[in-house]
């Protein structure tokens, strides 16, 4: 059940939002502050139930799913069940990320775009998903322009079936589709060849930038086409690792000024690797979130 500590959070929260600038439908009602839970995936393992008590205890009042399969459903739950395990900890989940399933594995992957889309788009709508992301292209899923073409085909698929169900289909980047081919780069490929109703984007502020691109240039070029972004820092070394959030080299109030120019709606705190314990970690890039990000 909500815990008395979790209750006072989110009333503070409440009564912050009525200060909070901008029309950002989500900023509006409360402050949502997500976390992507790829983040603390090895605890999610262990204990689920105990690790999204600890994320909700931290202050998230949201999240974003990392793990579906299909058979196993959301991390060993039915829709149902996972749905009030999220409600008695007073969390929400509105995105989840699911793959495209034509990497080659010694069985079918159950629940991706290419494999039991259908019951994946059932069961997201059963947990209140607004937003279902194709995640990651393994490396056999890349490949040449044209391959990428007809991947834009199938998240176009993908998206009409999720829209059926009033849930919008996006795309999450990672570095790789910067890398040009011929001139072009895979990214704006996606971009110019997906229905921009259908498909939108879910962009890794951090990937983008490690990929030597400006977040807000994109946005510029296709505006409200990112609902949903990854925020995670940079630090400042020679191999540009991830960093909690406010500790890096990323200018994240710069970014978060043109939010409406992108037409976010979420973002979600990740953080692939951590140096120690990941709930330090997102708990330091939560502060300073909360501090610091939510009234611009």
């Amino acid at each position: 059940m909500t815990s008395r500590r979790i209750f006072i959070k989110s009333a503070s929260a409440l009564s912050a939002a009525v200060f909070v600038k901008g029309p950002i439908n989500a900023f509006k009602k409360a402050p949502l502050i997500g976390l992507q839970l790829y983040t603390v995936r090895d605890a999610m393992q262990q204990d689920p139930l105990k690790t999204l008590e600890h994320v909700a205890k931290i202050g998230y009042n949201s999240v974003e799913g990392a793990t579906y399969t299909g058979s196993q459903t959301f991390y060993g739950m039915d829709p149902l069940a996972f749905k009030k395990v999220l409600k008695d900890d007073g969390l929400v989940m509105l995105s989840g990320h699911y793959r495209l399933g034509e990497e080659k594995t010694p069985q079918p992957v159950k629940g991706t775009m290419l494999l039991d889309w259908q019951k994946a788009v059932d069961d997201a709508a059963t947990v209140g998903l607004k937003y279902m992301v194709c995640a990651y292209l393994a490396e056999d899923e890349r490949g040449s322009l044209d391959h990428y073409k007809s991947l834009a085909e199938e998240f176009n698929k993908a998206g009409e079936t999720c829209k059926k169900a009033g849930i919008q289909f996006c795309y999450h980047n990672h570095n790789f589709e910067f890398d040009a081919q011929d001139g072009i780069l895979p990214y704006d490929l996606l971009l110019n060849n997906t229905d921009k109703d259908l498909v939108k984007m879910e962009m890794d502020l951090y990937w983008v930038t490690k990929a030597g691109h400006d977040p807000i240039e994109l946005f510029k070029k296709h505006p409200g086409r990112f609902p949903l972004w990854h925020v995670k820092d940079m630090d400042n070394t020679a191999d540009k690792s991830f960093a909690a959030v406010g500790t890096g080299t990323i200018d994240f109030k710069r970014i978060f000024r043109e939010k409406n120019l992108a037409g976010m709606k979420y973002f979600f705190v990740e953080q692939d690797k951590c140096p120690g314990s990941p709930f330090d970690s997102i708990t330091e890039s939560y502060d300073y979130i909360r501090n610091n990000l939510i009234s611009i």
